[in-house]
């Protein structure tokens, strides 16, 4: 995780800095052309062009995804084609040498991992202002057909952190707790906000691997679960099968927080993912909560959700008292989405759907193809009555 002030001539301020940020992001061409047009006043010039070859493509040191620049480059050649422009001539350059000297199957299929770079842009008051970044380059992977989905970035884990830097007071000396860490995204934001604790964790075990390896590129200390640090960039990481979770372990790591992006996926897992977030959030209480009883101050929206029962004020009150769950989820099954919802409240479970009663703000205005609005933000604690 870098944290940096964004320069470098046009590129420190929008919509140039977008366009740096979607590119090393990986976002869709068709995107990055969209862009492109913006920073152009509706087409691609040349000064545009300029800046794509010295602030994207000629930084990428033929480390970047090659099938990826490819095909940005063929639509920016396109483009400005199109419009009877002049294509400059390292553009053109660049495109030959890769059409020419790499095979159509390499162009095809590229690397099996990548990485890609996402930056949470902090909201400026002033367009002259340069924003402060936060950018976490990931190890992720392009091949979610063949099951390797723990090591994509899915939209719940972009909402989620969103969340975690729109809220740092939420989660400052906080023992924090992740389920499902996949890539690492969630967790690597996390440590940004000075939590007292961080455990990552994750069923799979080449999932796990992969995020250590997130973990070193965003320069965080990896520690085993016995060792005591109070470095807050210092995660511990734990492999956790949900299925096989064994009670008495999970009651040792005592989180004031549980959180967790895209967990309710499969209908089968969710009897385990309840009890894994039913024996987490029912441990003693936390010395942090015990010491600080501090109130939990989510800033809320003028949009307030008041058809849910045991609604918010309910859910606020309770985290001043005792452990909560934050649950990031797109409901891609309504089925499912219901089935979960059924299997927590027969657990004692109470959750509230608090996406429109925090304040949560766009550190990722160039991510257009993040939908932001298909995520529901849930809050969940136990009820001991």
């Amino acid at each position: 995780m870098e944290v940096k002030e964004a320069s470098g001539g046009d590129g420190k301020r929008p919509p140039w800095l977008h366009l740096v940020s979607a590119f090393f992001a990986m976002e869709p061409s068709d995107s990055l052309i969209s862009i492109s047009r913006d920073c152009g006043g509706g087409a691609i010039t040349e000064n545009v062009q300029y800046f794509i070859w010295n602030h994207c493509i000629s930084k990428t040191d033929g480390k970047g995804h090659t099938p990826y620049v490819t095909s940005f480059l063929k639509k920016v050649v396109l483009e400005v084609e199109s419009a009877a422009d002049v294509v400059i001539d390292e553009l053109y350059e660049q495109l030959s040498f890769y059409m020419t000297s790499l095979k159509e199957d390499d162009l095809a299929k590229g690397a099996p991992r990548i990485i890609r770079e996402i930056s949470f842009l902090y909201p400026t008051a002033r367009v002259c202002q340069n924003p402060r970044k936060v950018v976490v380059p990931l190890n992720c992977s392009l091949n979610m057909l063949e099951g390797d989905t723990g090591c994509s970035i899915w939209p719940s884990s972009l909402f989620l952190s969103e969340f975690i830097l729109s809220c740092p007071e939420l989660f400052s000396m906080k023992s924090c707790f992740e389920l499902g860490s996949g890539v690492g995204l969630v967790g690597i934001c996390l440590a940004h906000v000075k939590p007292s604790k961080v455990v990552l964790s994750d069923g799979d075990l080449s999932t796990l691997a992969n995020l250590k390896v997130n973990l070193e590129l965003n320069h965080m200390n990896i520690q085993s679960l016995s060792s005591e640090s109070e470095d807050p960039c210092e995660v511990k990481c734990l492999h956790l099968p949900w299925e096989s979770a064994v009670e008495s372990d999970l009651q040792d790591l005592m989180p004031d927080i549980v959180l967790g992006a895209d967990v309710i996926y499969d209908p089968q897992c969710i009897p385990h993912l309840v009890h894994v977030i039913v024996t987490l959030l029912t441990t003693k209480k936390s010395n942090s909560l015990l010491r600080d009883g501090s109130k939990v101050s989510v800033a809320p929206n003028d949009q307030i959700n008041s058809d849910i029962p045991n609604g918010y004020d309910e859910f606020v009150l309770a985290s001043t008292t005792q452990p909560v769950a934050y649950i990031a989820s797109v409901v891609r099954n309504i089925n499912t989405y219901n089935y979960f919802h059924k299997v927590a409240q027969e657990a004692n479970l109470r959750v509230v759907d608090i996406t429109q009663n925090v304040k949560i703000f766009n550190f990722l205005p160039y991510m257009l193809s993040y939908q932001r609005s298909s995520v529901r933000l849930l809050g969940i604690y136990h009820s001991f009555r």
